[in-house]
């Protein structure tokens, strides 16, 4: 079912995506804010640019974005796949404890902060291009992928990632010899087992995008994860 959202706000979008099918199209998006908040069990398309938080509190449904998004894709989603075929906003997976998102470019400030893994459930980010500084801020688990595909000369991560730092993983797709790491988190060359890792979710972000495979992976990768003396740890976890 296809959705004219041009003339719609989002309480009417979504309103029409609780009619009862299970696959709708929205198209002519314009900006509108909160588009699939809570939802679960659907398979969305849209057409145009959503606003921010996109699928926010998502809960197991499908969302593709033919295009870019804005701010806060994901926002605090417990479970679902959020696939961007573009670039998003700041601030993408704020608070995800569950589901991927996948981002075909690059993504802006402070991607996957607050990130956390709960219960069975570790969110993941994958983003093709590159990512704005703060990435990662205040990551307490889940699983951060960042491919560095697109062309442009940005480095693969801005200024400051990983800052507060206390939980879950990130993986680049480089040396990081060019990027600053605070010291309260620990880098190492990805081994075989961490490659072993994130291949499934790039083999899902190959597949989507139509990009190599073989190419993705054949590529140095560097694994960021808290150091163990990580005092930001004792700030935010309780003993």
């Amino acid at each position: 079912m296809t959705i004219d959202a041009r003339e719609m706000g989002y309480k009417e979008i979504n309103e029409a995506l609780r009619g009862g099918e299970k696959e709708y199209t929205v198209a002519g998006c314009l900006g509108q804010r909160f588009i699939g908040a809570e939802m679960g069990g659907l398979d969305l398309t849209i057409e145009g640019v959503p606003g921010n938080a996109l699928g926010a509190y998502l809960n197991g449904a499908k969302i593709t974005v033919r295009g870019n998004a804005q701010d806060a894709v994901g926002d605090t989603m417990n479970d679902g796949v959020i696939t961007v075929h573009g670039n998003v906003g700041d601030a993408a997976g704020y608070a995800m404890r569950g589901g991927v998102i996948f981002v075909k470019g690059d993504a802006g400030y402070r991607a996957g902060i607050h990130m956390k893994a709960y219960r069975d459930k570790v969110p993941v980010i994958v983003i093709g291009g590159k990512a704005g500084s703060f990435l990662g801020e205040y990551q307490a688990g889940g699983v951060i992928v960042v491919l560095g595909l697109t062309d442009n000369d940005r480095r693969i991560v801005g200024n400051f990632p990983c800052t507060g730092m206390h939980g879950g993983m990130m993986i680049l797709r480089s040396d990081c010899a060019d990027i600053a790491l605070p010291d309260q988190v620990t880098a190492k060359a990805a081994d075989a087992d961490d490659l072993e890792n994130i291949r499934g979710y790039v083999a899902e972000y190959c597949a989507e995008f139509g990009a190599d495979e073989a190419n993705v992976m054949d590529a140095p990768f560097t694994v960021i994860t808290p150091n163990t003396g990580n005092p930001y740890k004792r700030l935010y976890v309780a003993n």
